[in-house]
């Protein structure tokens, strides 16, 4: 009796470990400083510069055609909702892109290449897809870790994210970080937009089938646009029909019916207009980056800490970041780029697995950093001790925004178990001696949950 017993038991759990390998993989935002709604305002605002750039299609059925495509997309549950826009530009390269928050745009290149509304139905769901997982502002949150939590405070001269995000050297481009992704989320988007495409009754198969369709011709240059910011993460075709094996049966959907009819409109449109880029603006304020004598204390989302009280806090909008600075340590060079010289800022980010190690996890956060600042260098990184507890503390040189320095920043890293905290101390080299009274001050202060 107990022999059988054992038996069933581990018949139970082989068949549930089963179900579990049989199960769509879960696909998740990964690390971002932004919000979900500065997502969307990041996404408006850059769509308005998009407008000036591209010619708008002049064509309510061809607009009207794109919209019932999209809504009917978007509004399955995986595209999480987002305020979903999308405009047919004039444009004859084969592309379609979107922007944080939901702004999207198609090609009327993609639709003459496109052989039928699941193809053209899977390229929007897989854009969908990069905005439910946030891949566009991941990639600049991931590029821009000293910068932009201060950007995002949005109190800098009263400018809105995405006038703070151009001066970071970020546009909509075709090499916007915005806009180029990695073949990883490149995977990811595949593998939800194959989700997306099926709940809305196209075949997913289609969307794969289409991407090769343009690799095999991108030797004579159609593709070449939509593969500079997509780079291919191989074997789609094979991925997408393992995905649909693990998804419940389809429910083929009718199309709409206007797919030949849209690319008709679409051949009897006149040639693409070019519209000139709007230059950044430029210009560098200037000011005593001293901190006073003075502190007072500043209660983050999962810290406290206090601060010389001459130099400002920029928190994120959710409050679990913060850059301490003074006005004249944040600032903006010829080239319309907008930095912090001199200041100390608070993170933290998950764990590249389930648990934090510490090395591993500095050893990411410094490579990141490293590879996203030009001709920064990595002078040393060692051990030590923290309030009983071990850290990381890094070193690292680059030149600074504040003319004529060069810029030292010391990055010490924290395991917690809700991911990897991290403190940057920011100083040009002459003022490392005025500063770092301040920034010992401050870490003695620094209270962070084990």
């Amino acid at each position: 009796m107990k022999r059988a017993a054992c038996t069933a038991l581990s018949l139970l759990l082989i068949a549930s470990a089963s179900v579990a390998q049989n199960k769509p993989r879960q696909l998740k935002p990964g690390f971002n400083l932004f919000s979900k709604e500065q997502d969307v305002q990041v996404g408006k605002e850059a769509a308005a510069e998009v407008e000036k750039q591209m010619e708008i299609v002049k064509n309510d059925q061809l607009q009207a055609y794109v919209r019932k495509l999209g809504t009917r997309l978007w509004s399955q549950p995986e595209a999480d909702k987002y305020p979903y826009e999308i405009r047919a530009v004039n444009e004859s390269a084969i592309n379609a892109f979107a922007l944080p928050g939901g702004q999207m745009f198609v090609h009327t290149g993609l639709i003459t290449a496109a052989d039928n509304e699941g193809q053209l139905a899977g390229v929007l769901a897989h854009e969908i897809s990069h905005v439910a997982l946030r891949h566009g502002t991941n990639q600049v949150s991931k590029a821009n870790l000293i910068q932009l939590p201060a950007m995002l405070a949005g109190s800098l001269a009263g400018q809105s994210i995405w006038g703070q995000l151009t001066q970071l050297g970020i546009g909509i481009g075709a090499n916007s970080l915005l806009l180029k992704y990695s073949r990883n989320a490149e995977r990811d988007a595949d593998l939800l937009g194959t989700r997306i495409l099926a709940k809305a009754g196209y075949d997913p198969v289609e969307m794969a089938r289409f991407f090769e369709k343009l690799e095999a011709e991108s030797g004579s240059g159609r593709g070449l646009q939509f593969f500079s910011s997509h780079p291919n993460p191989g074997n789609r075709v094979k991925a997408v029909q393992a995905e649909i094996q693990l998804l419940p049966p389809p429910r083929p959907s009718p199309e709409t019916g206007q797919f030949a009819q849209a690319k008709e409109i679409v051949k009897k449109l006149p040639a693409p207009k070019k519209v000139p880029q709007a230059a950044p603006g430029s210009g560098q304020p200037s000011g005593d980056i001293k901190p006073s004598a003075r502190f007072t204390e500043y209660r983050g989302g999962f810290f406290t800490v206090s601060r010389p009280e001459n130099w400002e806090a920029f928190p994120s909008q959710d409050g679990k970041s913060v850059t301490i600075a003074p006005r004249a340590g944040i600032v903006q060079d010829q080239g319309g780029q907008v930095a912090i010289g001199a200041g100390f800022l608070v993170n933290q980010r998950d764990a590249s697995s389930g648990r934090v190690d510490l090395r591993r996890d500095t050893d990411a956060l410094i490579k990141e950093i490293v590879a996203s600042n030009r001709d920064m260098k990595l002078e040393q990184s060692s051990s030590s001790r923290w309030n009983g507890e071990e850290v990381i503390i890094t070193r690292l040189t680059s030149p600074s925004p504040l003319k004529g320095e060069t810029e030292i920043d010391t990055v010490m890293t924290f395991a917690r178990s809700s991911g990897l905290v991290f403190i940057i101390m920011v100083t040009p080299q002459s003022a490392e001696r005025d500063l770092q009274p301040a920034f010992d001050t401050m870490l003695r202060s620094l209270q962070l949950p084990r």
